[in-house]
């Protein structure tokens, strides 16, 4: 039996896959990728995540969020209209949502309202949620103990942190997003996922963008999650199958959905 993979965080509904969007998913299906799920980033976007999944039912999976470099003084409003989506549309899960003091800390305060109000959103539907964290660790950690409850789960993305901040994230009941970073020559991760076990972690590749090696610094897609995979397998010296295999299992435990055996399904 072939391998299979799912991204956990693609936003293959942006502007820079519009010349091949569909060509694209099919490409990461014949990779084996059979399941790719769509973080929203605000709504501006969100008409676009579920227009993908609609294209491709059996293998594209939206969620709905707000992006926390989309949280503006008016970030309570966009809340309320998601919400009301939410209550509407079949999603699985939460984001992409989180805290961001990279770029701008202006909304630093309506970030951390923005992504309690998300974390109790989580909480409300029953689904897990996907955080983004940049230069923001110790305030994301503080904001999810303090909504920590049995049922709340999910993925801290794009994760490039510390052995010991991997443990704070497995030990609230999440796992880590693993992505391209991980081919990176300096990207750190080779020292930390080792120690990992292999049933806290998902994949992903955030496409458009961190692309892996060999294509780092050009267009990342989700067929490159393999190349995601392989690396994990070569540090924690298992095989690509065994990877496959876990991460496939633990994407679909977190996400409660059921993969369609060698399904290539798009929508006229």
């Amino acid at each position: 039996m072939d391998n299979v993979f799912v991204d956990t965080h693609s936003h293959l509904f942006l502007p820079e896959f519009d010349q091949d969007r569909h060509e694209t998913v099919q490409r990461a299906i014949n990779h084996g990728i059979k399941a790719i799920f769509l973080p929203n980033v605000d709504l501006d976007t969100i008409d676009q995540v579920f227009e993908l999944a609609d294209s491709f039912p059996e293998n594209c999976f939206p969620m709905a969020g707000l992006h926390p470099e989309s949280v503006h003084a008016d970030y309570e409003e966009k809340l309320i209209r998601i919400e009301k989506i939410i209550e509407q549309k079949k999603v699985y899960g939460i984001g992409e949502t989180g805290l961001d003091y990279y770029w701008d800390q202006t909304y630093k305060e309506q970030q951390k309202a923005g992504f309690d109000h998300q974390l109790k959103m989580a909480k409300k539907f029953n689904l897990p949620i996907v955080i983004h964290v940049r230069n923001s660790f110790d305030d994301v950690i503080e904001l999810v103990q303090k909504n920590a409850s049995p049922g709340l789960t999910g993925i801290f993305h794009c994760f490039t942190g510390t052995r010991e901040e991997a443990e704070k994230i497995i030990g609230l009941g999440f796992y880590l997003g693993i992505g391209g970073i991980i081919t990176f020559k300096n990207g750190g991760l080779d020292k930390v996922i080792p120690d990992i076990p292999l049933e806290s972690i998902v994949l992903e590749t955030d496409s458009p963008f961190l692309a892996p090696v060999p294509y780092r610094g050009k267009r990342n897609e989700s067929s490159y999650v393999v190349l995601v995979a392989d690396k994990i397998a070569q540090l924690k010296n298992i095989t690509l199958e065994e990877v496959a295999r876990t991460t496939t299992m633990n994407a679909q435990k977190l996400f409660k959905f059921e993969l369609k055996s060698g399904s290539i399904s798009e929508k006229a």
